[in-house]
Parts: structure tokens; C-alpha cells; sequence
């Protein structure tokens, strides 16, 4: 799991700015949290271009992210405010627990998403 920062600039009275890169290209998904909502709770295989890394940018709001690799029983749990972007490798189960009103952005279109999701039993 790689988390990482993007770094605000021209901050003034109308908020700020971030950059950051990416080459994924297509279609993509918004999410739009409300606090206590759960999403996720599953793992990708790589199967999908776009889920080996997965990537999400969380641009706004907080959520705590658990996951652990597929097989193993320790959970991590780290509070994340955003902006960030997440990459979650593959085999990698993992959850978000929203505790204000967020915004992500998958890269990833919802049916790439679909064709690559997998449940513990």
C-alpha cells in the first residue's frame, strides 16, 4: 500500500491547487461519500490493467483505510485526510471508512472495476 501526498500550491482566500500525474486514460468513477459509510472490503487480482496497482485519489474529506494482504490475518488501519493518492497492489483486501463527506476518484472505469473485485469467503 503506497500513500502519498499531493502537495497544495497557490493557496489563497478561494482554497488551493494540487498536481499530480497520471497515464491511465478511458473511463473513470467518482465517489461520493457520506460520513460512516463503508466501501470496499474486497481485493483485486490484477486481472485489469487498471487494478494492478489500483489507483484512487481521495480529494477531500477523511477516511481511515484498513487493509492486509489477501492470506493474512493483521490488519493495518492508518487515518488519511485528502488530498492523497492510494495505490493498492494486487491481493491486497481493503476497505475505506469514511468519516466526513468525501470525494474519490477511481482510475478505473466501473466495469473494470467489476470484472476484477473478489470477496473473502
Amino acid at each position: 500500500m503506497t500513500i502519498t501526498p499531493l502537495e497544495p500550491f497557490n493557496r489563497d482566500e478561494r482554497g488551493y491547487n494540487c498536481e499530480y500525474y497520471h497515464d491511465r486514460t478511458g473511463e473513470h468513477v467518482l465517489v461520493y461519500s457520506k460520513p460512516g459509510a463503508v466501501r470496499g472490503g474486497h481485493y483485486h487480482k490484477g486481472l485489469s490493467p487498471t487494478k494492478n496497482p489500483e489507483i484512487v485519489i481521495l480529494l477531500s474529506g477523511v477516511c481511515t483505510l484498513n487493509w492486509r494482504k489477501r492470506d493474512a490475518s493483521e490488519m493495518v488501519s492508518n487515518t488519511i485526510e485528502g488530498p492523497v493518492r492510494i495505490e493498492i497492489p494486487p491481493f491486497t483486501w481493503h476497505q475505506f471508512v469514511f468519516q466526513t463527506e468525501s470525494v474519490m476518484f477511481e482510475m478505473n472505469s466501473l466495469a473494470e472495476h467489476a470484472a476484477d473485485t473478489f470477496y473473502d469467503q
